[in-house]
């Protein structure tokens, strides 16, 4: 079995291909259950934001398991499957190491150093494994990759400065007003995105945060885990309008899997408010407020395309620890593989090593009372040639064990030869 990752990023399609596969938080254990085929797919991961869906799997074959990410991802979203069949990119064992260390790092994000994928990239792992749909391969290698990510954050400046969506959302919002000082902000939503979205309103200067949620006990918890410096109150939907009537910024990142703004409802309610500006930054995927709000008088929409331009400026201390990172992600991709060579060959050759020795010894036992004959020195000689004719026998097959452990040709012969031998391990 071999790593293979097929994915859909913000650097290979446009946001409008990300939203037709956006997958719910619901929906990711049954898309990694989903994934799985016996004979040919045996672990999935499923790693998506707002920014990427990407599937890795403990799989037998490339070109099969194409057809199993195509088509599970298709009947789950009910995207097309011709576009998924020219969008998909397909990362082949080691480079699928590289990507999702790379992705952990922060390297691969539309911010540079981004905070909030290495969350994701444990929240995907704790799903699969909650799911039953995480191997000990797949288990090996996200616990590297997230190991990788706290190191760069913590050993190089990557993730120094707006190296965050939300906070990327407050300050672009920020930037459109002049200042969040003395100013509400609205935060729909009250989930990871939702919860630094408020923090960072806190820290911009924001005089009121109201965060508005579904559950009202997911909104009244995340309220109370923000400074008592300034006022902030929770509220269900049903008071979302008036909260608005009154806000000077909504940022959205709810996890509907359709709009929850109409430009039609919008426009009535930036009537009703005079002619006050109101910004709104919808970071969720899908996006949660309809695209054609733009066209609406008074009402500034922000999305995902533009807070990609907005974080493209001001990089130039994050872009100088890019070879640092790098460095680390080199070096984290050779542990790994070393470790995963020694995990695929040596529990094999131990399991084969002990079965060998449990029928040598059930042998001497059946034919030691025949050798009772023997001295003790020609027993004893005996016994060792047992022993080396099976050193001897054994050193071959542990030999190219060994050598071709970590590859898919070492885990095709590891496979074998428990099948042939029975073995567990």
């Amino acid at each position: 079995m071999v790593t293979i990752a097929f994915g859909l990023n913000h650097r290979n399609v446009p946001l409008d291909v990300l939203e037709a596969v956006s997958v719910s938080p619901e929906g990711r254990e049954k898309l990694a259950l989903d994934l799985l085929e016996p004979g040919l797919v045996r672990g999935a991961v499923v790693l998506a934001t707002c920014h990427r869906l990407e599937l890795y799997l403990d799989a037998e074959r490339f070109h099969d398991s194409f057809r199993v990410v195509r088509d599970a991802v298709a009947a789950r979203t009910g995207a097309d499957p011709y576009l998924l069949s020219d969008r998909l990119v397909p990362y082949f064992d080691g480079e699928a190491t590289q990507h999702l260390f790379t992705v952990a790092a922060g390297l691969d994000s539309a911010v540079l150093g981004e905070h909030e994928i290495l969350g994701q990239v444990r929240t995907a792992w704790e799903l699969a494994r909650s799911a039953g749909t995480a191997t000990p391969t797949l288990n090996l290698l996200f616990r590297r990759g997230i190991e990788l990510g706290k190191r760069v954050r913590t050993e190089t400046a990557l993730g120094r400065g707006t190296a965050s969506i939300s906070h990327a959302a407050v300050e672009l919002a920020a930037e459109v007003l002049g200042s969040l000082a003395g100013r509400r902000l609205v935060v729909l939503g009250a989930g990871e995105m939702g919860s630094g979205v408020a923090v960072a309103g806190v820290a911009a200067g924001a005089a009121e945060v109201v965060v508005a949620n579904r559950s009202a006990a997911r909104a009244e918890a995340l309220c109370a885990g923000l400074p008592a410096s300034v006022p902030n109150r929770a509220i269900t939907l049903d008071g979302l309008d008036d909260a608005l009537l009154e806000a000077d910024v909504l940022v959205t990142s709810t996890g509907s899997s359709r709009p929850v703004l109409a430009a039609e409802h919008l426009a009535r309610l930036c009537a009703r408010r005079r002619g006050a500006p109101l910004v709104v930054v919808d970071v969720a995927m899908p996006r949660d407020v309809d695209p054609a709000a733009r066209a609406v008088d008074g009402l500034r929409l922000i999305d995902l395309e533009d807070l990609r331009a907005h974080t493209d400026r001001g990089l130039h201390e994050r872009r100088q620890a890019v070879g640092e990172a790098q460095a680390l992600v080199h070096t984290a991709i050779e542990r790994y593989e070393a470790e995963l060579a020694g995990r695929t060959a040596d529990p094999v050759v131990a399991a084969l090593r002990q079965r060998a020795e449990q029928v040598r010894q059930a042998e001497w036992e059946r034919v030691g009372s025949r050798l009772d004959q023997l001295s003790d020195r020609d027993r004893a000689a005996v016994e060792a040639m047992t022993r080396s004719l099976l050193a001897k026998l054994l050193h071959e097959p542990t030999v190219r064990l060994k050598a071709s452990a970590g590859s898919a040709q070492g885990s095709r012969l590891a496979e074998a030869a428990a099948e042939l031998f029975g073995l567990e391990y």
